[in-house]
């Protein structure tokens, strides 16, 4: 009800066509009356503003954007496909079975005119080398185990990116908001300077009615850069939470709270070890240490060449009778099979050359992964340090001495004695540091959100390096 009184108010102190001055004098009754009243519409900021689209809530579009994530359940179909082909690869492989005619004439194709001829069945079963079956298994199992830590990644990494998006929108709305209820106060303004300057009241001149159009011109082209940003940050929105992101963004900001103590943090950008003590347990750098434990395996596999494979083949040829009539015996036979690798240095050697290569290279993207995260969090750190600051800054200091200084102003523009171009001025600076101010908390938002994915996985032990160091890494060259 304060909010559609005081519009109406204002609204019905324009002046209609056909008005005399004595009536735009009573009207208006100087700027005196008029400017404490228009300025009064900025106290409305406090008010709920009213959206015509439901409101998104930051939770809600955190908790639909993970909903929605194939690449989540892609991870589970990769985990168990690879869980499978663990299963399957610890098997034997298949015995190969063979059925042959052996010795047989070829001049009256009789099987039994010679001693010799025989159709034999035979079965060859092959025994893989040294323990590559259980290795191989071992491998498979230790690349599925990564998948449930990326998938923790990806949903930190998620929150982390909606959480983004979904500030940068509300900012640019709440901006708009801010925006939008000085665009009144000054089309108001530009009325009631309108009417005193043709009812020629106090000292109201052209040129300020040209001043207060040209900032509402440039509060217009501010609206509109602030909604692109808005409409940009709901189409990207919309690839996590779909048809959600096109709601209007909840009115009140998030307080996202750090998941580690500020004191914590702020020693720790300061010591490469501390660093890494929070980004250590890290789900991506926890998947990296799966893929090396698979590629040590590889190595452990690729030796395993060095050793021969064997086969054992056991087959039965029966006999028909001789021309006579007379029972042959049948024959059984069993053999066993093996190769050599002798000439290693061009093949097997290569191979556990490769393989040794390849866990090394792994070493040192662990190593990159693990500084890049260090040096995010330490930025994040820092920033959020200072966006700290400079929100008590704004808070304490600069909010409250802005709003005076655009209270006395339109306050001396009131009297008469003060320059309308001051008190628009005074007006705009009041926006502006509205809006910076409303800039610093998202942006401080943006950074929590930040840490909290970078620390996430962070248990507070007291080991920091153990893991790291195990894989032949250490923080010291990070």
């Amino acid at each position: 009800m304060l909010r559609v009184f005081k519009l109406t108010t204002l609204l019905s102190i324009q002046t209609p066509k056909g008005v005399s001055k004595d009536r735009i004098h009573s009207a208006t009754s100087s700027r005196t009356s008029f400017l404490p009243m228009c300025f009064s519409i900025t106290v409305l900021a406090v008010l709920p503003t009213v959206h015509a689209n439901p409101e998104l809530s930051f939770p809600e579009a955190i908790h639909t954007a993970i909903q929605n994530d194939v690449w989540l359940e892609g991870s589970q179909f990769r985990e168990q496909a690879l869980l499978d082909e663990s299963s399957s690869a610890s098997r034997l492989p298949d015995p190969a079975v063979s059925l042959s005619a052996g010795n047989f004439p070829v001049d009256s194709f009789d099987i039994r005119q010679e001693p010799m001829t025989q159709l034999v069945l035979g079965v060859t079963q092959k025994f893989p080398r040294g323990e590559s079956l259980r290795l191989t298994a071992r491998q498979k199992r230790e690349i599925a185990s990564q998948e449930p830590l990326l998938r923790q990644d990806r949903s930190a990494k998620i929150a982390s990116e909606v959480a983004q998006l979904w500030l940068t929108g509300y900012q640019a709305q709440e901006s708009i908001r801010l925006i939008e209820q000085d665009r009144f106060l000054f089309h108001q303004l530009i009325e009631a300077t309108r009417a005193n300057y043709a009812s020629a009241l106090g000292r109201a001149r052209q040129q300020d009615i040209i001043h207060a159009q040209l900032e509402l011109a440039r509060l217009d082209d501010r609206l509109s850069q602030l909604k692109l940003e808005r409409d940009i940050a709901q189409q990207q929105l919309s690839e996590w939470i779909g048809d959600l992101a096109y709601q209007s963004f909840a009115s009140l900001i998030p307080e996202q709270e750090i998941r580690l103590p500020l004191d914590k943090l702020q020693q720790s950008h300061q010591s490469k070890t501390a660093l890494f003590e929070l980004i250590e347990n890290h789900p991506s750098l926890l998947a990296f240490s799966r893929r090396l434990q698979a590629t040590d395996t590889g190595i452990s596999l690729a030796k395993q060449k060095y050793k021969p494979e064997w086969g054992v083949t056991v087959s039965y040829g029966v006999r028909a009778d001789d021309p006579q009539g007379n029972d042959r015996a049948d024959l059984a036979s069993i053999g066993i099979t093996f190769d050599l690798p002798i000439f290693t240095n061009q093949r097997q050697d290569r191979e556990v050359s490769a393989a040794k290569f390849r866990n090394e290279s792994l070493k040192t993207e662990e190593q990159l992964l693990a500084r890049q995260l260090m040096a995010q969090l330490g930025a994040s750190i820092v920033q959020l340090q200072r966006l700290s600051e400079r929100r008590s800054l704004y808070e304490q200091v600069l909010l409250p001495h802005t709003k005076d200084q655009s209270d006395a102003s339109l306050s001396a523009y009131n009297n008469d004695d003060g320059d309308f171009s001051e008190a628009v001025r005074a007006q705009i600076s009041l926006l502006n540091t509205k809006i910076e101010a409303l800039s610093i908390a998202t942006a401080r938002q943006r950074a929590i959100a930040a840490i909290n994915y970078l620390t996430f996985g962070y248990q507070g032990q007291s080991a920091a390096v153990g893991n790291f160091e195990a894989n032949g890494g250490s923080y010291e060259n990070l």
